[in-house]
């Protein structure tokens, strides 16, 4: 799928060299077809990184997709420059009265914090509601899979004995769901997050279905009935290293973290983490996009 991204982008020099079809806006215009419009509001204190992990499995399909970056105007990020945010990120005020195909919502390290207690947790309930009229299928990824359980759904998050880190194994629970077609009936992803929501609360809800769970890390993949919302409790988008880099700060703030599970080869920290994820992040995204969102959307929907 070639992504229509803003000139000057960062990551757009990745992906060209990753061999991503990155459009640019004039051919674009020449496409005779609708293209996807996907709205990702970014809540990762690196950006930057998330920018390209997610360009990089959105630009992996036949279909064009046009991306806008979102961010919290009600929350200074620390990580990321104001012109970065300024020249390629618009707000919720900016985007309010548009029409999304999608939208992906991010995780964000305040698991610590009770829902209230996140200064833009305000903020994300008004985008949440809004998604309800103006966005087709929303794509959440682990706080954001947590914070849409307990905005939907009434669900709430808890605290876990120690942080849930590694590559762990899920079992897809029932294949025939479009979200997961091609999937093997096992297969890794990386988990990072010190919360879970409790199995037995998502199996008695008459509006969800668990699709994929592991033994070890528990619950992976959720989707409401209505298709409206997927939800991530994992990091399939991460990259390789990501879980290293993740440990070595954790390390470096003094903070009392395990290694990864399941990561680094032979558990030795210096060598070189493989990606044992990668084939079922691209599925995954792929299917989404195609299955609840190109195909579920109204040819007029953004223009309505």
């Amino acid at each position: 799928m070639p992504i229509n991204i803003p000139e000057g982008l960062p990551a757009r020099k990745r992906l060209k060299q990753e061999k991503i079809f990155v459009m640019d806006e004039d051919r674009a215009r020449t496409q005779d077809i609708r293209p996807l419009n996907i709205v990702i509001l970014n809540l990762m204190p690196e950006k930057e990184k998330t920018e390209l992990q997610l360009l990089r499995l959105l630009g992996n399909t036949p279909l064009q997709v046009n991306i806008t970056f979102l961010h919290t105007a009600t929350h200074i990020s620390k990580n990321v420059s104001k012109s970065h945010l300024d020249t390629f990120y618009s707000t919720f005020t900016d985007i309010k009265d548009k029409r999304f195909d999608g939208m992906i919502i991010t995780g964000a390290p305040i698991e610590h914090l009770q829902f209230e207690d996140v200064n833009y947790w305000e903020e994300l309930v008004d985008i949440m509601e809004w998604t309800k009229t103006n966005v087709v299928s929303v794509f959440h990824i682990c706080w954001g899979a947590q914070a849409a359980l307990y905005h939907h759904y009434g669900i709430d998050k808890y605290e876990l004995p120690k942080k849930c880190s590694g590559i762990f194994q899920h079992k897809v629970l029932d294949p025939t769901v479009k979200l997961v077609q091609g999937f093997e009936d096992v297969f890794n992803a990386p988990h990072s997050r010190y919360t879970a929501n409790a199995i037995e609360q998502i199996e008695k809800h008459p509006d969800l279905q668990i699709l994929a769970v592991s033994e070890d890390a528990g619950l992976f993949l959720i989707k409401s009935k209505d298709s409206k919302h997927i939800m991530v409790t994992g990091h399939l988008e991460y990259d390789a290293t990501t879980l290293r880099d993740e440990y070595e700060r954790d390390v470096a703030k003094g903070l009392a973290v395990d290694m990864p599970e399941n990561y680094f080869p032979n558990n030795d920290s210096a060598r070189e983490p493989l990606n044992t994820w990668r084939a079922h992040t691209h599925l995954l995204f792929s299917n989404w996009l195609n299955y609840y969102v190109y195909q579920e959307t109204p040819f007029t929907w953004v223009h309505e």
